[in-house]
């Protein structure tokens, strides 16, 4: 078995595809539109196989979570860019477009290396080897 994709609700899809797109390489397929539901959604594909689904609908209820504390569900999902120094670049290039760094780059304790930012609606991402 393995994890097909994970989905989040969002509410700017088309800035969240882009950011997707620009920093981690994300494929974008056609844009998905449920007008009977307010519903739309895009599936991002990564090189590795794994999707990140993006998904909007009408009434969304905004989350007014501190995205830089912990709660219970969906804590963060991880992002393998390949190499320590590929970590550091694209941690820089976030933390110098405006993204929030929360931590790192830096070897956790169970031996990963690792950052965490923010994405722009800020759902948590590891960015890791």
């Amino acid at each position: 078995m393995k994890i097909e994709r994970i989905a989040i609700w969002v509410a700017d899809i088309e800035n969240i595809r882009k950011f997707y797109e620009r920093y981690f390489g994300a494929t974008a397929n056609e844009k998905y539109s449920n007008n009977t539901k307010g519903f739309g959604s895009y599936f991002l594909g990564f090189e590795s196989g794994a999707r990140l689904e993006i998904m909007e609908i009408e009434g969304l209820n905004i989350s007014n979570r501190d995205s830089t504390l912990n709660y219970s569900g969906l804590a963060h999902f991880a992002i393998s860019v390949g190499a320590k120094d590929e970590v550091d670049a694209l941690t820089a290039l976030l933390k110098a477009d405006g993204y929030i760094v929360l931590d790192g780059p830096r070897t956790t304790g169970d031996g990963y290396y690792e950052s965490c930012v923010l994405d722009p609606e800020g759902n948590k991402i590891e960015i890791t080897i």
